[in-house]
């Protein structure tokens, strides 16, 4: 019998950090994933383009890119973006300059492929859940969709379904917008 590796977040500092991977760890299991596709990255910039927009009218608070996210010793992820309020923030930097607790919005952009999307559709959609962050919002621009995810009753549940002809709004940002038509326009063929 093989003895498997509880990774920790000590394991990944012998990681090289430059080699194209994201290395994400969640209840001690190892998670690798390659280079994002353009597609993938022209949707980041879009959503960091329109949320930074908004944030700099309201100075509510930072829009952030692949930021580490350390939760515990064997739960540590670097979603896509995050949005943190501007009052919230200095309380979760830990020493080491990461987030060591849960901030309002985590989004994920889904890559291709069944583990791809197992990994941000269900294992860390709950361990956003069990941990405190209080919107999800997953896009998948394959299938030029996005599902919104808000916390009701102690755990993130789905909100709503968006198609591209649908505008992305949320509660914890008065006055965004953001039309899914136009996170998914002239992507490459």
């Amino acid at each position: 019998m093989v003895a498997s590796i509880h990774w920790t977040v000590k394991h990944l500092e012998g990681f090289p950090r430059d080699d194209g991977n994201r290395y994400e760890i969640i209840e001690g299991v190892l998670h690798v994933t390659t280079t994002p596709s353009v597609e993938h990255q022209l949707i980041c910039g879009r959503i960091h383009l329109g949320l930074g927009t908004w944030n700099k009218q309201t100075g509510s608070g930072e829009v952030l890119l692949a930021l580490g996210v350390i939760f515990s010793e064997d739960n540590a992820v670097a979603p896509d973006l995050l949005w943190v309020s501007r009052a919230r923030l200095p309380q979760l930097i830990g020493p080491d300059r990461h987030l060591h607790d849960a901030p309002e919005l985590m989004i994920e952009v889904i890559s291709p492929g069944r583990e791809n999307e197992r990994r941000d559709r269900e294992i860390k959609l709950d361990l956003y859940s069990r941990r405190g962050v209080r919107e999800c919002w997953i896009v998948d621009w394959v299938h030029r969709q996005g599902a919104v995810y808000r916390r009701e009753e102690g755990a993130l549940r789905l909100s709503a379904t968006l198609q591209e002809a649908d505008t992305l709004t949320s509660p914890l940002l008065p006055g965004f917008t953001c039309p899914l038509s136009e996170l998914f326009a002239e992507l490459p063929a």
